[in-house]
Order: C-alpha cells, then sequence, then structure tokens
C-alpha cells in the first residue's frame, strides 16, 4: 500500500463534508458553463454587435469561429492548470480558474459594439474567449477529480455524475437568465443593450462560487501525497512517460472525450442551430424547448453515473456511442419536419434545381476580399434559408422550383440582402415558408422528446466519465493526464464542431450534412473505445 493509499484509508470523509463537495463543486460547474455557453446562446445577438458581415452564412461562422476560438485554447489551459493542480493542489486551482472565467465573461458584457470601435470589437471578444478557455481547461479536471477523491470507491460514479449534470445545469441555466431578460426588457432593447446583462451578471455568480469553494478543504489524496512527499515533479513531462500513459491518454481522447463531447454540442448547440437558423422557429420559443430538454436530461447523468457503479463504465459508453450512430440523423429529420412542416412539404413536392458554372459556395469569401460567383451567391442564399436543392453544374444561372423557373434580377447579384429578398419571395409565391415558426403544441412535444433522445445518448456517453478518467490515471500526474485528452478532445472535435458543421453545411446546401461530422467521430470512438476501455466493474487505478 503507497502512502497515500494509507493516508487515505485513515481518513475518510464524513457525509456532511461529501454534500459540501458535491454541492460546492457542481455550483461551481454550473457557474462557470454558464459563462462559456451563454456566449453560444446569444450566438445571433453577439454577431450583429461583434462580427456585422454582409450575409447571414458568413456572420454566423464568424459568431462560431470565435467560439471555438475559446474551446482551441483549452488544452493550454489544462496544461497549465493541471501542472497546479498536480503540484499545488486541487482547491485552490480550480479557485483561480472560477475566477478568471467570471471575470472574462464579464468584460464581453463591456465591450463596446463593432459599430463604435471597428475592428477592435471583434479582437477584444477573441482576448476574452482565449481567457475562458484557459480557464475551462483547469476547470472540469479540477472539479471532477476532487469530488473523485473524496467518493467512496463504490459511489464514485454516482457522487461524480453530478460534475456532468452540472455541465448540462450551466447550459439550462444560461438560458434562464437569457428568458428572464428577454420577459423584462423589451425586445428593442435587449437586441441594442439587454444581451449584455447575463455576461455582466457573471460577477454575482462568481460571488458565490468563490464563498462557496473557498469553504472546502483540499482533496485528501493530494493531502496524503504531499505529506508522503508523493507528487509529480513535472506532471506534464511524467503523464507521457508514465508506464502505459500513453495509451490511456489515446483512449481518454477518442474513445472517451470525441465520442462523449461531439455527441453532447450536437444534441444542444445543433440543435439550438438548427432550430433558430434553417427551421426559423422563434428564438423563444427554441430556448424554450432547450431548457425543458436540458432540465429532464440532467437527471439522465446521475441515472447513468450511479448505473455505472454496478456494471461498470465501458458498457453505458459503447451502448450510447452505437445507439448514437443509429439514430443521430433520424432524430434531427424528426425535428426538421415537426419544426416547420411547410418547409419540409414544399422541399419535398417541389424539388429546387439550381443550374450554373462555379457553383461551390465560399462563405468566406467576403471575410478574404475574395468576390463569390453568381452561383455560389444563391446557393448561400437557399442554404441559410434551410432549402434542400440539387445542383447541375453548367450552363446559365438559373433556379428552379418544381420545374418552374424563379426569376434571379441581375442587379441582385451586386445586393446581398436583395439577392436573399428576392429568391425568397419566390420561393414563398411557390409554397415555402420563410416565416418566423411557432409549430403547434404536439410538435412542440415531440421536438421535445427528440431533444430528450440526444440528452439521453449524452447522458450514456458522458455520465460516468469523470469517475472513469479519474480512475484511469495515478494519483500524483491525475489532473494533467486526464485533463489534457479530456481538453484536447472538448476543445478540438467539440469545440470546433458547430463551426465544422457550419462550413459543411455551407458547402454541400445539405442542411443535415453537418452531422457527419458527429458520426464519423464516434464511429471511430466506438472502435477506440471497444479496444481501450476496461471491462467490469469499476476498479482503482492501483488494482489494474
Amino acid at each position: 500500500m503507497s502512502a497515500s493509499d494509507a493516508a487515505i484509508a485513515t481518513r475518510q470523509p464524513t457525509d456532511k463534508e461529501i454534500r459540501l463537495v458535491i454541492a460546492a463543486s457542481s455550483a461551481g460547474t454550473i457557474f462557470e458553463w454558464y459563462d462559456f455557453f451563454i456566449y453560444g446562446t446569444l450566438a445571433g445577438l453577439i454577431g450583429a454587435a461583434f462580427f456585422p458581415a454582409g450575409n447571414e452564412t458568413l456572420q454566423i461562422l464568424l459568431v462560431w469561429a470565435g467560439f471555438a476560438v475559446g474551446f482551441g485554447f483549452r488544452p493550454l489551459g489544462a496544461i497549465l492548470f493541471g501542472f497546479l493542480g498536480d503540484r499545488l493542489g486541487r482547491k485552490y486551482t480550480f479557485l483561480v480558474t472560477v475566477t478568471l472565467m467570471g471575470i472574462a465573461t464579464a468584460g464581453v458584457g463591456l465591450i463596446p459594439s463593432a459599430a463604435s470601435i471597428g475592428l477592435a470589437a471583434p479582437i477584444i471578444v477573441i482576448a476574452f474567449r482565449i481567457l475562458q478557455g484557459l480557464a475551462l481547461g483547469g476547470e472540469y479536471g479540477g472539479a471532477a477529480i476532487y469530488v473523485a477523491e473524496h467518493a467512496p470507491p463504490e459511489k464514485r460514479g454516482f457522487y461524480t455524475s453530478f460534475i456532468q449534470a452540472s455541465v448540462v445545469g450551466g447550459f439550462a441555466l444560461s438560458i434562464i437568465v437569457v428568458l428572464a431578460c428577454r420577459a423584462i426588457i423589451p425586445a428593442g432593447d435587449f437586441a441594442a443593450w439587454g444581451w449584455r446583462v447575463p455576461f455582466l451578471l457573471s460577477i454575482i455568480l462568481l460571488g458565490i462560487s468563490l464563498w462557496m469553494r473557498l469553504k472546502l478543504s483540499e482533496s485528501p489524496v493530494f493531502q496524503a501525497m504531499k505529506e508522503a512527499g508523493e507528487t509529480a515533479g513535472n506532471p506534464f513531462v511524467e503523464s507521457f512517460t508514465y508506464p502505459g500513459n500513453k495509451k490511456r491518454i489515446f483512449v481518454a481522447l477518442f474513445g472517451i472525450t470525441g465520442v462523449l463531447t461531439t455527441i453532447w454540442y450536437t444534441a444542444f448547440f445543433s440543435g439550438l442551430s438548427f432550430l433558430r437558423g434553417p427551421m426559423r422557429v422563434d428564438e423563444g420559443v427554441v430556448e424554450w424547448l432547450l431548457l425543458i430538454a436540458g432540465v429532464i436530461s440532467m437527471s439522465f447523468y446521475i441515472v447513468v453515473g450511479r448505473w455505472s457503479d454496478r456494471i461498470g463504465r465501458k458498457k453505458p459508453i459503447i451502448i450510447g456511442a452505437v445507439l448514437s450512430l443509429i439514430l443521430l440523423f433520424p432524430v434531427f429529420w424528426g425535428m426538421g419536419h415537426l419544426a416547420n412542416p411547410g418547409l419540409s412539404a414544399a422541399a419535398d413536392r417541389t424539388p429546387v434545381v439550381v443550374t450554373g458554372q462555379d457553383c461551390t459556395p465560399d462563405p468566406f469569401a467576403e471575410l478574404f476580399g475574395r468576390q463569390q460567383s453568381a452561383c455560389g451567391k444563391v446557393l448561400d442564399v437557399l442554404t441559410s434559408s434551410g432549402v434542400r436543392y440539387d445542383l447541375q453544374e453548367g450552363g446559365a444561372l438559373g433556379v428552379t422550383v418544381g420545374a418552374e423557373p424563379v426569376a434571379i434580377d441581375a442587379a441582385w447579384l451586386n445586393d446581398d440582402a436583395g439577392l436573399r429578398a428576392g429568391i425568397r419571395d419566390g420561393l414563398t409565391a411557390r409554397g415555402f415558408d420563410f416565416s418566423t415558426q411557432i409549430p403547434p403544441l404536439a410538435n412542440l412535444l415531440g421536438i421535445v422528446a427528440l431533444l430528450l433522445v440526444m440528452g439521453a445518448l449524452s447522458a450514456l456517453t458522458y455520465g460516468s466519465v469523470a469517475a472513469l478518467l479519474s480512475e484511469m490515471f495515478p494519483p500524483q500526474i491525475r489532473y494533467s493526464s486526464m485533463s489534457i485528452p479530456y481538453h484536447i478532445g472538448a476543445g478540438y472535435l467539440g469545440g470546433f464542431l458547430p463551426l465544422i458543421a457550419g462550413v459543411i453545411v455551407a458547402r454541400s446546401g445539405d442542411i443535415y450534412a453537418g452531422l457527419w461530422y458527429t458520426w464519423i467521430v464516434v464511429a471511430f470512438g466506438v472502435i477506440v473505445a471497444w479496444w481501450g476501455l476496461p471491462s467490469g466493474p469499476p476498479r482503482d487505478f492501483e488494482d489494474r
């Protein structure tokens, strides 16, 4: 028995201490993910304020690019705060991360718009997103390990599942605050300045989180290692030199994080963007749908975490990943038909065919000073409008709907707004509906049910992960070893998902094509998880 094992055996946390640990860690996680998700929840208004562009597709892609930048810096935060967490302690490290996150989020609410300070506005936004990404890179590992190292082995999956549920809780809290602000602030004022209020509220949430976390003591595992002189000299280097750790990091990256993160962001962020964007569902209705589905699905994570204490961590992940491969496309097809049945019916009844030359959409043309082709502009309008089309390369530019031509005025090709309005008017005359949608109650209930299916798939692949990652790595390098693959996977495979999926949709014209990115990542992850994850009941690292 190691010195740390012996110390832990003589000092088990009380039930009261465990409840405080779970509550404080979960609350901090909710607040920190709220800070991160509020950006995505208010993507449309952030785009108008900081990333104004000549077309809808480019504007939303720029917003998602800013979203992705924060995720891109998560691995660096994982290295930095993982090092500090393994060297200095779990508690004080995630006190620093939550403080950094709160300050950066409130800062976004204070930035003048691009109309006021020009290019400086998006640059400052990106700088704050980088700080958020660094902070989040240290947050999850700290909270997950802190709870796992307090939990008795037979309840580790159950106790740490509250951390997983808290991630969804942060998303739900961001929607609650936005809905409350919309209810209090008139619509015009909310679009002009009221959207800043949810960002500024981060200061209050930061104060609450710090108050709760300051009441905590250090992890008993870290205390024992420190007293025994067993802490790592260089946790980052040792994460890659410890025997067998390279394989464990590979499995954690692709077999665990790659699966859970792409399913999670597809369920919530792709669902949000899909319903508000091409399906044109009223923003307030979409927020209520995601809120209801998110709150209900939080319980799924706890159920799965507790289940994994009995059957092991591998089985729920494999089941959830395989079901995701089967159900991903049907769930989104179903949401599309329920959210905007008129648009779906019109596309089936009167297929849209585009002819022309150089018919390759280039959504970033304006950003890089390129001239997008006339056909590319038409395709961009159809994609942002949620209209499926067939492409026939060659000949004169033209659009037909059910074999009837839609007139395209040559002057529209130099006026993005005019082109968009003209094409939509032509399609509207032939049965397409581009008005804001408020589906009937039965359809809304169906959409919630489908979102809950995605929530359940996410819970299966995510609910036991904090316990699993804690058990996979040795205590002296645990913070670094689990944070690095987790945040590379979550930062790049998941964080870039909205941007990558958006580009795929923009280039293909198929509003469902972006789902292939999720499908491919999950399919590869199933193979890695099947090969690399341990089967059977949960086991501590030392027992492997």
